[in-house]
Parts: C-alpha cells; structure tokens; sequence
C-alpha cells in the first residue's frame, strides 16, 4: 500500500529540517479512495500551508534587491544579503524558499499522479490547483536562481526538476539542475494544463484558471527580451494569456477610493475586486511574533507592533511627487511619522538630500538633512545648520520645492514637517504589507492582481512597436491612480521610461522590482540614503542578480547540484 509522501519526505533534499508529517502522511491510497474529494482537499491544503512560509522569503527576495525600499542600518539577519547584494552561501531564508519551494513541488506531484483526470469537474478543479502551484513554483525558482530569460537561457542553469519521488528509494540520484529555458517551459506546461483543468469560481485565496492565465502572462513577459532587443513571439503570448484575464470579467479595478484601502482588504473579502490570487493569511493563525518578524514588521510600527526598520527609498518618494500635490493614490500606503510636541503640534521644516564625500574628496553616498523653517523679515525662508543660515530659493511653491546651496552644491528639497528619524533616516513608513481587517501587520502576499495585467499589455504592447495599445493599457492604471493624469501620447523616445516607472510605482512591495530591472537588460542604481552601497551600481550581467542555492542543499543532495558563480 503506497503512501502518499509528504513534501519531499524521503529527502527534502536531505536537509535538517523537521517536516510537518500530521495529518497528510496517514493518507494512503486506499484511505484517498474512500472519499477521494475530501482526502485530495486535505493533501491539497497542505500545499497552501506550505506557501505561507514560502511567501515570507519570496517577498524579501523580490523586494530588497530592488530600488523601493531603504534600511535604517545594516543587520546581522540573512535578508541584509538581498539588500547588500553581499550574497552568501549559508542564507537561512533563503533554504526556507528553497525547501518549501520542493516541498510544494513534491506533494502538488504526488497529487498529480494519484488523481485521474475526467472524474469529475470537482476533482479536474483539484488537479489543476496541484499543476498551478506546481507550475507558480518552478517559475519563482528559475527566476531566483536562474539569470534572466534574455540572457542565454539554453545554456545558463535554472533549477533541478523532480516531480515527485523516484520508485527506487535505496539508490536514490536526483538530476543537476535544467537550464533556465527548461525550467520556465516546466513551470509553463504545468500552468497551461491548470487552466485547462480549472473551471471553479473559487476566491482569490485559492489558485483558478484566470490565476493560472495571470502567471502565464506574466511569464511569457518574462521571456520577451529586452526592450532593445524583444522577442515579439513572447510579447505575443503575455498579450493573450493578460487578455484572457482580463476579458473573463471576474476582476475589475478597484475605484480610487477603495484602492487606497487595498492593503486593508483580505484576498477573499467581498471588497476585493482585484486580486487574482494571494497567500491568504488569517488572524487565528497569525502571531504576535509574525506583527514583528513577518514582511509588515519591518515596513512600519502600527498599533504598537512591528519594528519600523526599512523605509520608503527617496527614489520611491522622488516617483510619487512627480505627479504632484501627493495627487498619486499610493501615496495612501506610504506614513511619514511626523514629530509633533506635547499639544499635537508639528513643525514646519525643509529637508533635503546631500551627498556624502570620504576624507580624500571621493563620494560615499547621500543623507538628509532636515531643520525646522524659519522667515526672513522679507517672508522668504532660511534655516539653521549648525550656526550657519541658509536662504531657500523657491523653485516651486504650488509643489513645496525650494533649493539650497550648501557646501558649494545647490540642492533641491521639500518644505514640510520635522520627521522622526531612525538614526539619521526619516521613518516614511509602508502600510502596503499592514492591517488587513485592521489588523497590525497581517498581510496576504499578493501572487497576481489584476492592475498587474494592464501593466503587463503596456510593456508587451511597446515591445511590439504598438505603442497605441501600449497607451491604452498603461494610462487604464495611471488614471486611476492620479485623476486626470494619464499620457496623451507614447513613442519610442518614452515608453520605456514612462512604462517602468508606472510598474514600479503600482507593484512597489509586491516583490517585483528586484526581477523587473533586470529582466530587461537594465542596471538597479540606488543613488539614495541608507547603508546599502548607494554608489555601487549592479547591472543586468552582474553574477550577483541571482542568488546561491543554500549550500547545506548541495551538500545534502543526492547527486550532483551545481552552484552559481
């Protein structure tokens, strides 16, 4: 009598970790007969378990690299690597993403093999939920740990595929990783079957057929080449798999309004109109070690929790004051914490950024600089540094902008209100990842939505040269953010500005930026402040926008597992 085995349990590539066995390894295949739904449903849940850890790691992985976010200092906590770009081989984190990632690829297998398909649509519903975590997972592996799809995928290394255990479990070899092209045309095969199999209205907390068209866009975006040099066959298919999504009528965008409260929605809230699919969390099972330890923790200090750490970047904030007046709607999730006296009072001040030199002349990087506003007899501005007096010269009233030459170098900064600062940083908080049901820092991971498709269809569209669907789509995301702000127009000379800044600006700390930059050929520059090497610049080519398999798998792993450079 075959048991169904758990994740990987015969080696979870032989690592330490301790595996959750209760209650999926007393599921035999007579017991699965008995009530084959229930059972498949029992097997099934414990994949989406396996996806709330998963989460976590895919999160810091997708978003610290990138240009979103800044950290108050450095840390001795294995994300800092994402952030530093200071890879190393023994990350913890990251041997949590790759053992769930298995995990979900062994169970969501062995599901695969023991459900015929054609027993019914429920079952057929089952199935394609397996093949599209299955099929999720093996793309947010190739894109982890593989180089970007522009960059020679027949020949660079993506990620072993292992389906499910081999019979013979006393000779056990696994195979050396597939190549990055292998690997996504896995993760694709698995995804086209799902949306084949799929026919459920199920929420946006449990994987459909539109979830799977969702990934399928994105992946063939992916796979679409360079701006400079695209692949339009690619750009072809995102078109359709984001047209399928979208022509399906099941999501439509949230109005203004209620998307400035859409971190507060829960995947499967009626409210929620958007979302395609996300790691759903609950309150019941959602700690107080999570307020803390989890993604929000760290973004923001709310209702007493979290430790408030990592902030918006001033490149972040520099994209949402170009639309002016804080007219941009996800102004909603950034909180500056502002310094207020006893009465509630702030002060009004002018902060700017500076850059920062060592002692031989060479710059290091950049800080702020803020103090409290003071007035001229004439009504100008001025303040105070150290015992020296700086005039303000206005640049523009209307947006607060005003300028200031301070050692020889005529900055531009913002009149406003004295800030808290975290060590010598302004705590622009990020709710983004905070307060679903008003709840501190519980947070669904969001997987898919559906402003991503608009966004998906624009990029796609100018990759074709079609830069009049390419407006279309990218001003159906933009006017909905800043009323009355949408482009008149899209060229060659444009597009690629105007269309990466609106994706970073709406999928901000989704966990897309770290692969957006360099998925097209493009250089992550983080000339802002904080701790992360702002002088440092990483191109598309560098060896250090993939990350080490966790070295503990390769030395536990039977047969050969080859690691990055």
């Amino acid at each position: 009598m075959k048991k169904i085995f758990l994740l990987f349990t015969a080696i979870s590539f032989l690592s330490s970790c301790e595996l959750d066995r209760e209650p999926f390894d007393s599921y035999t295949q007579d017991k699965i007969q008995e009530d084959k739904e229930a059972s498949i449903e029992v097997l099934l849940n414990g994949c989406y378990a396996q996806l709330k850890g998963w989460s976590d790691v895919m999160h810091r992985v997708g978003e610290y690299p990138g240009d979103n976010i800044m950290i108050r200092g450095t840390s001795t906590d294995a994300f800092y690597s994402f952030i530093s770009y200071q890879h190393v081989t023994n990350n913890g984190r990251l041997s949590v993403f790759w053992n769930n990632s298995y995990k979900i690829i062994s169970q969501s297998s062995d599901l695969i093999k023991i459900i015929k398909e054609g027993e019914s649509d429920a079952v057929d519903q089952q199935l394609g939920e397996a093949y599209y975590l299955r099929g999720m997972i093996y793309f947010y592996l190739g894109k982890t740990y593989g180089r970007p799809y522009a960059q020679s995928p027949e020949t660079n290394l993506g990620v072993p595929i292992v389906n499910g255990l081999p019979a013979d479990l006393n000779n056990l070899t696994l195979p050396d990783r597939s190549t990055v092209k292998d690997t996504y045309a896995q993760a694709i095969n698995d995804l086209k079957k799902a949306e084949t199999l799929m026919n459920a209205d199920k929420t946006a907390a449990y994987a459909t057929k539109e979830a799977a068209q969702a990934m399928l866009s994105r992946i063939y975006l992916y796979m679409s080449g360079t701006y400079q040099t695209p692949n339009q066959e690619y750009a072809t298919q995102s078109i359709e798999y984001s047209n399928k999504v979208i022509a399906s009528g099941r999501y439509s965008l949230l109005s203004r309004a209620s998307f400035m409260k859409y971190n507060t929605y829960a995947p499967d809230a009626p409210e929620q109109t958007e979302t395609i699919f996300a790691v759903k969390q609950v309150a019941s099972e959602f700690s107080g070690f999570d307020h803390y330890y989890g993604i929000g923790g760290m973004y923001a200090n709310i209702q007493g929790q979290g430790w408030g750490e990592m902030y918006a970047s001033a490149e972040y904030l520099d994209l949402l004051r170009k639309a002016g007046g804080k007219n941009d709607a996800r102004w909603a999730f950034i909180d500056p914490q502002y310094a207020t006296d006893a009465a509630g009072n702030k002060t009004e001040a002018f902060r700017f950024i500076y850059d920062v030199f060592n002692a031989g002349g060479t710059q290091t990087g950049y800080n702020y600089m803020q103090q409290p506003l003071k007035r001229n007899p004439d009504g100008s501005f001025f303040i105070t540094i150290g015992t020296t007096n700086y005039n303000l010269t206005t640049v523009n009233a209307t947006e607060n902008q005003y300028s200031i030459v301070y050692e020889g170098k005529t900055y531009t900064g913002e009149k406003d209100y004295m800030m808290l600062l975290n060590r010598v940083y302004p705590m622009y908080y990020i709710t983004k990842c905070s307060l679903q049901d008003n709840d501190s820092h519980l947070h669904s991971p969001i997987i898919s939505r559906l402003a991503e498709m608009y966004l998906n269809l624009a990029e796609a569209y100018a990759k074709k040269g079609d830069y009049s669907n390419a407006l279309t789509n990218l001003n159906k995301v933009r006017e909905r953010a800043i009323v009355g702000g949408g482009y008149t127009s899209l060229n060659s000379t444009n597009a690629v500005q105007r269309i990466d800044e609106e994706r970073q600006l709406e999928l901000a700390f989704e966990a897309h930026r770290g692969y957006d930059v360099y998925r097209n050929g493009q250089t992550m520059t983080r000339r802002y402040p904080g701790p992360h090497l702002p002088m440092n610049d990483v191109p598309a080519t560098s060896l250090r926008v993939v990350q080490y398999i966790p070295q503990s798998e390769i030395n536990a792993y039977p047969g050969t597992l080859t690691q990055n450079p």
